[in-house]
């Protein structure tokens, strides 16, 4: 009896190592606008087993904009914010906020402003003091209404209104003047005739070549745990590379945002381009300080210090 109780507390010990070796770390993600291909990266990448590949368990919700995802992952009720306005995250790290970025979700922009079909409305010059939308204080989305309006020598209402399903509601129902959207999301009604684009994010000149939103990290689990950090931005490579490769990605994507593979490559093949996803990809900060500096989300421009400690790249050993 002593034999086989000797032998059933190596096997428990056995078990528990076992059992110890294939947990995974667990990452709480917070993503803006759920059904746009920039963030669907985790949670399909998460379905397809790259990031159980690398030991991690992601936990992932939506927010309404990048200022609310931003604000989870300063209060530390999420570990990661995808899509986090570049702008808006220095504005916040500059008043003290415990956030980094560790990676870029988007480099140049590719969502668009739009009208009813019927609206007098037919160029940005025509929205003076009309209501123009955009998601949340502090997103991008905000900055480059402000950047429009500089563009255009235009003066308009900007007004936060939410997702983009959101605002469609509201410029629909005459509640707005101009709305914003990012493919797939209110796209299908600029297809069939409902809505006109009034301005392409890509003619938006000052964000060509800016990496306008980030992977934001809470900087205190981020100190602790750079190494899962580093899995994570790993794993969230692998996804883009099957993304951009395997077919059958399309009907994945497709499935996630309930829409048709059609629509799925339509978007992925014409407004993004795979290099523009590059997490490793941090493109005109100093341009960025300055239009920051410029709208009054800083009050100066960073040192390079500061620069140094907000963006970060944590790397696998």
């Amino acid at each position: 009896m002593k034999s086989g109780f000797a032998w059933a507390m190596i096997v428990g010990a056995l078990t528990a190592q076992s059992s110890g070796a294939l947990a995974q770390d667990k990452l709480k993600v917070a993503i803006g606008q759920r059904g746009v291909y920039e963030n669907s990266i985790s949670e399909l990448g998460q379905n397809a087993g790259f990031f159980k590949k690398r030991g991690l368990e992601l936990e992932v919700l939506y927010t309404q904009g990048s200022g609310e995802t931003q604000q989870a992952v300063i209060s530390g009720s999420v570990d990661i914010g995808i899509g986090v306005g570049t702008h808006g995250m220095m504005s916040a790290f500059s008043k003290g906020a415990p956030i980094r970025a560790i990676g870029a979700t988007m480099t140049g922009g590719y969502e668009f402003w739009y009208v009813k079909a019927d609206s007098p409305i037919k160029t940005f010059q025509d929205a003076a003091g009309k209501t123009v939308a955009f998601s949340t204080n502090g997103a991008s989305t905000n900055m480059m209404v402000n950047a429009m309006q500089k563009q255009f020598d235009t003066k308009v209402r900007p007004t936060a209104t939410g997702s983009p399903t959101s605002t469609f509601t509201q410029v629909m129902s005459n509640q707005i003047d101009v709305g914003w959207s990012a493919p797939p999301l209110a796209y299908a009604a600029v297809l069939d005739g409902r809505t006109r684009i009034l301005v392409p994010g890509k003619d938006i000149k000052a964000f060509n070549n800016q990496t306008i939103r980030v992977i934001a990290a809470n900087a205190g689990d981020l100190q602790k745990r750079r190494d899962v950090y580093a899995r994570y931005l790993a794993a969230y490579r692998d996804t883009i590379e099957w993304m951009y490769s395997d077919p059958s990605s399309l009907d994945a994507y497709a499935k996630w945002a309930e829409i048709s593979r059609e629509m799925a490559e339509k978007v992925r093949n014409e407004f993004l381009p795979k290099e523009n996803l590059d997490p490793s990809r941090m493109s005109g900060l100093d341009e960025m300080m300055d239009d920051a500096v410029a709208f009054k989300f800083l009050p100066a421009r960073l040192t390079q210090e500061q620069v140094s400690t907000l963006f970060q790249k944590p790397e696998t050993k």
